[in-house]
């Protein structure tokens, strides 16, 4: 019963008077599923609230309370909620800068609008979490005064902080104009010189593995580094040095920068990271010739980040195309092609530009459906799922396919329920096909009933509203409680059924 409770806390027919008898008999799970119901009042979230204390902070996010719903004294982890919504009171803000649990004073910190003066307290916090929580997310004022922080880790979170100027960054970066810093999160709790164990068993250590300080904060120090070069508003001038840093994530960290100039491209080009490699071929700020040298790299990664920069030339991803795994994903590069090199690409003799292409669901009905004659079976596999293809045309590429391309034709958004009820009666049945046919708008009853035979096709049927009610009926007492809850969740279950399977209060 506890599972059909669940399903039909998240069915989007339960009627409002249905509702307010669920909320009266809920327990924690089925209040996390009313708090995600798109047409739960606020009359309705306040009782929930008061049934499943549990349930107030996600209704809190959501929007369904309000300060006048709340006793920051009594819920201070629901007013916490609304602040960092900015829907709680400023007045909230004062007292919980000083509450005494760390913990609130760290959230409260995390929260946008807070006042200069709460500001001000949190800045110089005792505990040094609170302060780092603030420096994440503070203005660029305040981030710019807590760059020169003593604590280290204080400084790593100004320079991950997307407010923080570029001139803090790059200080930051070099340490130049910023007084050392006097503690890290490693030589404050251990004897230096300390390098973590990786292994570490201890468990009360927080620790990152490998952390290490002999004095001068190097953990924390690299991490700030790290965060800096992956910043945007990082100065280009501070950054190019680390090319050639003996720090792989610091070199890893700079290869994505869409500001690089092509030296520093050039020469991560050659880095003996592969992964330095790979996000370096992704990254559009390289030129054309340094995209043809990393197509010829030996690893199958960097070939294939390669394809998925918006600025490689088409007849370098054609023939990356042929010898990379690319999956079947539309390419950026692909996705922005002109008129022109979209006819050019489907007319190619090449039939991995044609399968490239075959991606866009935005083709021309002309291009559309010559690419839906294709004598090649994985061009015809990815224009299948192509929105506006006649039945006919579907019907014809599973006559010369077969079961290579069943599954996307199962997924066209236009396929017809008699094809949908073909496909799903094939026989040997295909496993995928039915997960497919499970949760396709077009599956009329015989094609759903069919799909309940898959063990992971099965909870997705349970919860289509075309299956018959009858048989969703049955399917509330299933052993699986995944198809218990989708046939209880299911539009299409009647009224009546709902009603009696809801205890009264």
């Amino acid at each position: 019963m506890h599972h059909v409770l669940c399903g039909l806390a998240a069915n989007r027919s339960l009627p409002s008077e249905l509702v307010d008898r669920l909320i009266a008999v809920a327990d924690a799970d089925i209040a996390m599923d009313l708090a995600q119901r798109a047409d739960l009042s606020r009359a309705q979230a306040v009782a929930l609230a008061s049934r499943v204390e549990d349930s107030a902070v996600p209704l809190a996010y959501a929007g369904l309370l309000t300060a006048d719903d709340v006793d920051p004294a009594t819920r201070p982890d629901v007013a916490l909620a609304l602040l960092a919504e900015g829907a709680g009171r400023v007045e909230w803000t004062r007292a919980f800068a000083q509450d005494p649990v760390v913990e609130r004073r760290e959230k409260l910190a995390a929260c946008p609008g807070l006042p200069p003066d709460v500001v001000e307290i949190l800045a110089t916090d005792p505990d040094v979490r609170v302060v780092t929580e603030l420096a994440s997310w503070t203005s660029p004022e305040t981030a710019t005064g807590l760059a020169r922080h003593p604590h280290a880790e204080v400084r790593r979170a100004v320079a991950a902080n997307e407010a923080t100027p570029p001139a803090v960054l790059a200080a930051l970066l070099s340490g130049e104009g910023l007084p050392p810093a006097q503690r890290c999160s490693v030589c404050e709790r251990e004897q230096i010189p300390f390098t973590h164990d990786p292994r570490c068993s201890r468990p009360d250590c927080d620790l990152p593995p490998g952390a290490s300080c002999e004095g001068s904060h190097e953990s924390s120090t690299h991490e700030t580094q790290r965060m800096a070069l992956h910043h945007p508003a990082t100065p280009t001038e501070a950054v190019l040095s680390f090319a050639g840093h003996p720090s792989l994530l610091l070199r890893w960290a700079l290869a994505a920068r869409p500001d690089l100039p092509p030296e520093v491209c050039a020469r991560l080009a050659s880095d003996p990271n592969s992964g330095v490699r790979a996000d370096l071929a992704e990254n559009p700020s390289i030129d054309d010739a340094l995209v043809r040298i990393l197509a010829t790299d030996h690893d199958h990664a960097v070939r294939r980040r390669l394809a998925h920069n918006p600025l490689v030339p088409l007849d370098v991803l054609t023939d990356l195309a042929r010898a990379t795994k690319i999956g079947a994903t539309l390419l950026p590069r692909i996705a922005s092609a002109s008129p022109d090199e979209v006819e050019k690409l489907a007319a190619s003799p090449n039939p991995a530009a044609r399968m490239l292409v075959a991606q866009r669901r935005d083709l021309s009905p002309v291009v559309r459906d010559a690419l839906a004659t294709d004598s090649d079976a994985k061009v015809v596999k990815s224009i299948a799922p192509h929105p506006g293809l006649s039945e006919g045309r579907l019907r014809a590429m599973l006559e010369r396919h077969g079961v290579r391309v069943a599954a996307q034709v199962a997924a066209n958004p236009d396929a017809p329920p008699a094809l949908l009820e073909a496909l799903a009666r094939q026989a040997p049945s295909v496993p995928k096909v039915l997960r497919v046919i499970a949760g396709h708008r077009n599956a009329s009853a015989p094609a759903l009933l069919a799909c309940l035979a898959d063990a992971r096709a099965r909870p997705v049927a349970a919860g289509h509203a075309a299956l018959p009610p009858s048989v969703t009926e049955e399917l509330l007492t299933d052993a699986d409680r995944r198809v218990v809850e989708a046939a209880a969740a299911n539009p299409s279950l009647p009224l009546d059924v709902m009603s009696d399977l809801i205890p009264r209060p």
